[in-house]
């Protein structure tokens, strides 16, 4: 009989919260830090005076990664460190727009991307963008 040996091991996760941006809808962090690798959670275009998303889909892409800059900063990096994004459309035919948007703040090395469509997003949002950044 072969005997499995379970071992227990500790993951470190520091908290990062930005007061500058957008607080979280529900009981999860801005971001987490385990390691060398920061995962901040989805982040739509909010209006943080009203807590409604902004006219336009342009308008949320850009201001989703806004928070998302935002919230970085506040784990020291910038998204310039980001290495996996993750987009969420409510419509795929927004896909040319949000493209254009993430393209001219992303720059030219930008990271490996996902774009997928969804049913619905929090808050009648059309888009949430989410990303992984090396802090190493």
């Amino acid at each position: 009989m072969n005997q499995v040996r379970k071992e227990t091991r500790t993951v470190t996760r520091e908290v990062i919260t930005s007061p500058d941006a957008p607080a979280p809808a529900g009981p999860y962090s801005h971001a987490i830090r385990t390691g060398d690798l920061v995962f901040v959670s989805g982040q739509t275009g909010m209006n943080q005076a009203t807590g409604k998303p902004l006219e336009g889909v342009a308008a949320q892409a850009r201001q989703a990664l806004t928070n998302l800059e935002t919230i970085l900063q506040a784990a020291g990096l910038s998204l310039a460190n980001v290495v996996k994004t993750n987009i969420f459309l409510t419509d795929m035919s927004d896909f040319a727009t949000v493209n254009g948007v993430y393209g001219e703040i992303m720059g030219d090395a930008p990271p490996a991307r996902s774009t997928v469509a969804v049913a619905a997003l929090p808050l009648g949002a059309s888009v949430e963008i989410e990303v992984i950044a090396d802090a190493s």
